[in-house]
């Protein structure tokens, strides 16, 4: 009779103390200071990315890039495979340059979960 309001009170209890240690445990830190613009950081996508098409087929994926600024891209291609022993796989960097066309070619042994390319400026180009 007396064991359902002790175990009320023991989880009250409990719950009080965790409450209490998260609590305790919030830090608010300042915000960091923003520093301005400067220009030599690097440009924002919009400003160097090679739009490129990704395609699957099968167990194979194809990017093609074409770069439309006066700017070099590299670009990877990264491919996910959906069975755990199938090994994802990225390509190596490819300089696409300016006004110019690549194509990378990968595959999984089987099904692809998922495949995108990355970009990355070059600096001085």
């Amino acid at each position: 009779m007396h064991a359902m309001p002790r175990r009320a009170a023991v989880l009250a209890s409990a719950l009080a103390l965790l409450t209490g240690f998260t609590g305790a445990a919030e830090v608010s830190a300042a915000a960091p200071a923003t520093a301005p613009a400067t220009a030599s950081e690097a440009p924002s996508p919009d400003e160097y990315a090679a739009s490129c098409i990704t395609t699957i087929e099968g167990s194979r994926v194809t990017a093609s890039c074409h770069n439309p600024f006066p700017r070099t891209d590299r670009v990877r291609l990264h491919v996910e495979c959906e069975r755990w022993w199938d090994i994802d796989t990225d390509s190596a960097p490819v300089d696409v340059l300016p006004a110019d066309h690549v194509q990378l070619t990968q595959r999984c042994w089987k099904e692809v979960r998922a495949a995108w390319v990355t970009h990355l400026p070059q600096p001085g180009s």
